[in-house]
């Protein structure tokens, strides 16, 4: 049963949520336009990362008693989905600055979510209450994603930029 006192916890995880489904869109958009590539490689792992990282928050929040908000990860959903309708430099199809906006935003996704579990372990009782969540594993695991993104964000950068 969730504590009395856990409503901004609650509208907190629900947010952190939310977003998690609009950068989980995001990095399967951005897998299946670099499919085939190292990139794409790359993407898929972080997607899927990024989906068992949704399911943690899910799970812990559903230990602690915290209902989910089903409205705020469609509304995340359909923004990203009208993010794609943005002018990328060109009409139609994939541009190098598709590239690098995609992977500049699923690195600020994943410095939010480390900043999550940070905050949960630092500044609230979920980490008392849930003891056997490994939240330093937790911001490792995000350390890696954007490691792992980094190189290919720098190249997206020089590419994109090299060309104007």
């Amino acid at each position: 049963m969730a504590n009395p006192g856990d409503r901004f916890l609650c509208i907190y995880m629900n947010d952190h949520l939310a977003i998690g489904a609009g950068w989980r869109e995001l990095a399967r958009r951005a897998e299946t336009a670099n499919s085939g590539t190292e990139l794409g490689s790359v993407l898929h792992r972080v997607a899927t990362e990024l989906a068992e990282d949704a399911d943690t928050l899910e799970e812990m929040m559903g230990r602690l008693g915290l209902a989910r908000d089903p409205v705020k990860p469609r509304l995340a959903m359909v923004g990203e989905r009208l993010g794609r309708l943005k002018l990328n430099g060109r009409l139609r199809g994939y541009s190098p600055l598709s590239r690098y906006l995609e992977l500049e935003l699923l690195t600020v996704g994943i410095e939010g979510k480390k900043t999550l579990w940070a905050a949960l372990r630092d500044f609230t009782r979920v980490a008392e209450r849930l003891g056997d969540v490994d939240f330093d594993a937790l911001i490792a695991r995000a350390e890696g994603q954007r490691a792992a993104l980094d190189p290919f964000r720098a190249e997206a950068g020089r590419d994109t930029f090299a060309r104007d």
